[in-house]
This record gives C-alpha cells, sequence and structure tokens, in this order.
C-alpha cells in the first residue's frame, strides 16, 4: 500500500512537472502604427540595428544602437532584459529579421519587427531624431 502511495504521488508531480508550461519566444512583425502604439502603452525595449553613422542621420526616438554588424553584438544584446519585449527595426527590415532570430534563440520572451524598417516607419510621417 505505501509503494502505491508513493507511486501515486510521484505519478501527480511528474504531471504537474510535464503541464508547466515554459515561456515560448515569440516574434510579431509589426507596421509603424502598431509599434507606435506598443511605444507608448508597454514598457519596452527599443533597438536600432543599424550602424552607428546610420543611427546618426536619423532614429525613433529611445532607441538604443546596438549594430548587427559589430563584433561585439552578441555580448551587447545579451544585456538587455530577456522578460522585457524588445522592438527591433533596421533601415528596412533585412538586418532586424536576422536580429529577431538571434533574440529567439537567445531566449527573449517578446520580440517584435518594424515591418518596413525606418523606411517605411519615415515613409508614414512618423517623427525621426537625428544627432547633431
Amino acid at each position: 500500500m505505501k509503494n502505491k502511495v508513493l507511486m501515486y504521488c510521484f505519478a501527480l508531480f511528474a504531471l504537474a512537472y510535464s503541464c508547466k508550461e515554459e515561456p515560448q519566444s515569440e516574434i510579431k512583425m509589426v507596421s509603424p502604427e502598431e509599434m507606435q502604439s506598443l511605444l507608448e502603452l508597454e514598457d519596452i525595449q527599443l533597438v536600432d540595428v543599424r550602424t552607428p553613422a546610420e543611427h546618426k542621420s536619423g532614429y525613433i526616438e529611445h532607441a538604443q544602437n546596438i549594430d548587427l554588424t559589430s563584433p561585439t553584438f552578441d555580448e551587447d544584446i545579451i544585456k538587455l532584459d530577456k522578460t522585457k519585449p524588445v522592438v527591433v527595426y533596421c533601415k528596412s527590415g533585412g538586418r532586424s529579421a536576422k536580429c529577431s532570430k538571434k533574440l529567439k534563440e537567445a531566449g527573449f520572451v517578446k520580440i517584435y519587427d518594424l515591418e518596413g524598417g525606418l523606411e517605411k516607419w519615415k515613409f508614414k510621417g512618423l517623427e525621426i531624431k537625428t544627432i547633431e
């Protein structure tokens, strides 16, 4: 009888543990309008993955520049909070897609990628900042 109770407890523990859901990484493409709403509503980490020269020429307010082509990119990206949503963008969407995949592999939970990049953002007439 004691063995049956022990087996029953073990089975319940195993079942409970196997049902525990790990957070799944998600990459979601967002339009400039959707991104603007996200930036206003959520505590977002905004990352510009272009080169420093491109960033200086025009960026979205509050964006931090982490250059995808930098040799320290992997180290720099890990400094972000994996539990907070991350929005990435580049010039037109190619580099941010690569960055999104790296973020997903690194275990970031919620990743947003700006569809069409900064070019589409500017085309929609949304504000950009420059470094003088």
